[in-house]
């Protein structure tokens, strides 16, 4: 199984770098790969003596996604078929990693691996970005210019989306530090990963991502008061608001405060959001049962346009309206009764007593998932391959079994060491 954790890790890490999957090469690597990594599972499963398959409840929705998007082009109520189709693909192939993920990642250590493969990876992405950001002049990578425009930062075009991925990553390392998942010798290199990508958050000044932090971290807080009934400790939160404050500073704190100050040219406004998202759901009233079709908005949108500015418009800004735009209602409780699944699932997972290690990711990874939905009401993080797959690995680490408490035997043997000393003292005092 090593080497099918290693394709996850990779296809997961290609997504991010090609930036976030938004061309023709890259979703056809992405799609090739995914394929791949699924048949050797495949290959794996049926091979082996004790193989089996591990189901979660998250998957019926899913599958109900792809269900409604094939039965759109098999009742011929798609606008676009081959648009369809090509976003079945894609998407396809992200459940396909997806499903793998939940297979190969169950137990304690594979889910340490995991989990500690998402602080990383928030850690590498932002140094990238940030390094980039004071040595490059508006090109990705130090040698790929956009020639259609844009404002990158790391991997991505638009800096809204490296918000998105960081919203996705960053959480986990935090409930480590503030929920004790990790071993106390590890806490100042859990301490450095985290800081990083909070900087590059800031940095990236990307308001739906600056919004959308604070309310994770809030959301976070409360979600510790409520486990542990206790207020957090002020010393090392006042000293990691310091580091941070002191590296943000350092950054340059200037563009923070610029950006919601003002807009910049070519850049979309919160009013024209909201315009998109109004004609989106124009689209969604004039089709409520069928949707135009998965992948259809981009020749849907412009009948039902309120404010033209002249501009494509190939996505609704607005993950919400943009569902029910192209599959109507049917797709619209799909996605409620994923949520319900995926809510229902924390609370369910976050009551049993469980390790600490236990209670950090899932509180993290519910947060995370709580974060994205929050962000999803003014941007399309989650039609961003790279976003939308880190988003189900999340949901599923929200949703899974919690881990009993560490060392189970060595309590058991205390407690049974403690039984036999009672046992021999009552008889001789009696």
């Amino acid at each position: 199984m090593k080497f099918l954790r290693f394709g996850v890790f990779l296809l997961i890490t290609f997504a991010v770098a090609a930036h976030g999957i938004v061309e023709i090469w890259s979703e056809s690597i992405f799609e090739v790969g995914a394929a791949l990594l699924f048949l050797a599972w495949g290959i794996v499963e049926t091979t082996s003596e004790n193989g089996s398959v591990y189901w979660i409840k998250l998957n019926w929705p899913i599958l109900g996604f792809f269900g409604w998007a094939i039965l759109q082009i098999a009742l011929r109520i798609t606008m676009y078929p081959y648009l369809t189709w090509t976003a079945l693909l894609r998407w396809g192939a992200c459940y396909l990693i997806f499903f793998v993920a939940t297979q190969v990642f169950r137990d304690r250590d594979e889910m340490r691996m995991l989990t500690w493969f998402i602080v990383v990876l928030a850690f590498a992405v932002a140094l990238e970005g940030i390094i980039q950001h004071f040595t490059s002049s508006g090109s990705i990578y130090w040698v790929r210019e956009l020639e259609m425009g844009g404002e990158p930062f790391g991997p991505f075009v638009n800096r809204n989306h490296f918000a998105g991925l960081m919203e996705l990553l960053i959480p986990t390392g935090l409930a480590f530090l503030l929920l004790r998942g990790v071993r106390r010798d590890l806490v100042p290199l859990t301490g450095i990963l985290t800081l990083v990508p909070v900087a590059a958050i800031f940095l990236s000044a990307s308001r739906g991502g600056l919004v959308t932090f604070v309310f994770e971290v809030a959301l976070m807080l409360v979600v510790f008061r409520m486990k542990h009934g206790r207020g957090l400790r002020l010393g090392p939160a006042i000293a990691f608001l310091l580091v941070l404050a002191a590296l943000v500073g350092w950054l340059g704190a200037g563009r923070m405060l610029e950006r919601f100050s003002g807009n910049r040219p070519g850049e979309v406004t919160i009013s024209r959001r909201w315009s998109m998202a109004r004609s989106s759901m124009h689209v969604f009233f004039a089709h409520p049962l069928t949707g135009t079709g998965l992948g259809t908005l981009i020749v849907a949108y412009p009948k039902y346009e309120t404010a033209y500015d002249g501009k494509v418009v190939n996505h609704a800004h607005n993950d919400y309206a943009e569902t029910l735009a192209e599959l109507g209602l049917p797709g619209g409780l799909i996605g409620l009764a994923f949520v319900w699944l995926l809510y229902s699932g924390c609370v369910a997972a976050l009551k049993p007593e469980q390790s600490h290690f236990s209670t950090a990711y899932h509180v993290a990874a519910m947060v995370a998932c709580s974060g994205m939905l929050l962000h999803s009401v003014i941007d399309f993080n989650l039609h961003l391959p790279s976003n939308a797959l880190i988003f189900l690995i999340q949901a599923a680490l929200a949703a899974s079994p919690p881990l009993p408490p560490e060392n189970p035997t060595r309590r058991n043997q205390r407690t049974s060491r403690r039984h036999a000393v009672v046992d021999t003292v009552i008889p001789a005092s009696s």
